[in-house]
């Protein structure tokens, strides 16, 4: 009987590309939302030493390296190769922009809830909007200009509830700008990466950064740890493998397939799902507090990423076009 249903679940999702698109853009949502939960889960594992976040970086980025090396080889098969100019802007963005975010991230859930963490990530939209304005040279609009508004105040409110549960309220201060240098430097990513997107496609630029910035966590761990370091409890391993797969290398597999079948509105629209997700998962995995005044927030955080990613999106076109055509 479940082999019989299992077959006809399969054969209704094949045949109907949009439905698989909508299954793939929940599972790529539910896999970034769980990266958090993952790293709280390691600093919060008791052994003599707890990892810290380089170590648990490195670890993440070694496990997921042989993924994006064997997704740029595929990848890099068909189109032109990267001028140097080209390449000379994807180590800079995948230094400053995904290593940049990553190592911001891990540091800051030292500190953070993981759902104050997702929120505060989840800006990233609005923070993009500003690099948009400076690479393309054109003004924010008055709803733009709304969304942030909406946006941050959802945050503060995220804030509140996490000051009203935190035993030191500093540490949140400081996980949230830490949090915060980590949107700012992923936006700076996403929009400095624009053209060479439309030039070499997501894929190849995507995997092409990624291991830059492997590079740069390496060199960060060389100069600043021993590599015994690198020697940690099988549950450490485990979690950090998982993160690589799950919450790294399958929600960027995941999401460009849904782009692909459904398109990048309901894509983004589906995603919006994840400080909601986060802050579940939080509450079920690490027993994180959920309040009113939480919930409220990430609904407005979620509305104002909305707002923008709708209204936004002919002018983010117009700016690909513009950047491609000079």
């Amino acid at each position: 009987m479940g082999n019989i249903f299992g077959k006809k679940l399969t054969a209704q999702l094949g045949s109907d590309g949009y439905s698989l698109g909508l299954w793939l853009a929940v599972i790529s949502a539910f896999g970034f939302s769980f990266k958090a939960i993952l790293i709280k889960l390691a600093y919060a594992l008791p052994q003599q030493v707890p990892v810290d976040a380089v170590t648990l970086l490195t670890l993440r980025m070694l496990f997921a390296l042989p993924f994006f090396l064997l997704l740029l080889w595929f990848s890099g098969n068909h189109g032109q190769s990267l001028s140097r100019k080209d390449l000379a802007v994807v180590i800079i963005l995948g230094c400053v922009g995904y290593y940049g975010a990553s190592i911001f991230d891990f540091l800051g859930l030292n500190y953070v809830s993981a759902g104050l963490e997702r929120m505060i990530l989840f800006s990233f939209p609005l923070l993009t909007l500003f690099f948009d304005a400076i690479f393309c040279r054109r003004k924010i609009r008055g709803y733009e200009w709304l969304a942030v508004l909406i946006c941050y105040s959802g945050i503060s409110l995220a804030f509140v509830h996490d000051m009203n549960v935190a035993g030191v309220q500093e540490e949140i201060w400081v996980g949230g700008g830490f949090i915060f240098l980590s949107a700012l430097c992923y936006a700076f990513y996403l929009s400095g990466g624009r053209h060479l997107i439309a030039t070499y496609g997501s894929s190849r630029f995507a995997c092409s950064a990624l291991i830059i910035s492997t590079a740069a966590t390496l060199a960060h761990f060389g100069v600043s740890h021993p590599l015994n370091a690198l020697s940690q409890p099988w549950k450490i391993y485990l979690l950090a493998l998982v993160m690589a797969t799950f919450s790294t290398v399958m929600p960027v597999l995941a999401l460009a397939a849904a782009i692909k079948r459904i398109g990048s509105a309901p894509a983004a629209l589906i995603g919006s799902l994840g400080p909601i997700l986060t802050i579940g998962l939080g509450w079920w995995l690490l027993d994180e507090s959920i309040s009113p005044i939480q919930i409220g927030g990430a609904l407005l955080v979620v509305s104002g990423v909305i707002l923008v990613g709708n209204g936004g999106r002919k002018s983010a076109a117009s700016c690909i076009v513009e950047k491609t055509q000079e």
